[in-house]
């Protein structure tokens, strides 16, 4: 069986795709540089696709301008 690539992660594992400890995740998430969490319940979760974009800049419009 297939594994299934997530579509949604965790503080922690979304950290961890980019490389970066939790705190410093969430740090960038509060300063406005990276996008907050959907609420599913009372869980928080990062669109991992939105992420990549982020890391590879495809979400860049211009010098510094990133869209959510």
């Amino acid at each position: 069986m297939a594994s299934l690539a997530p579509i949604l992660a965790s503080e922690r594992s979304a950290a961890k795709l980019l490389d970066m400890k939790p705190a410093d995740f969430r740090s960038l998430v509060d300063a406005g540089v990276l996008p907050k969490p959907a609420k599913i319940g009372e869980f928080e979760r990062w669109d991992v696709e939105q992420l990549r974009a982020i890391a590879s800049g495809d979400l860049a419009n211009g010098p510094g301008v990133i869209e959510w």
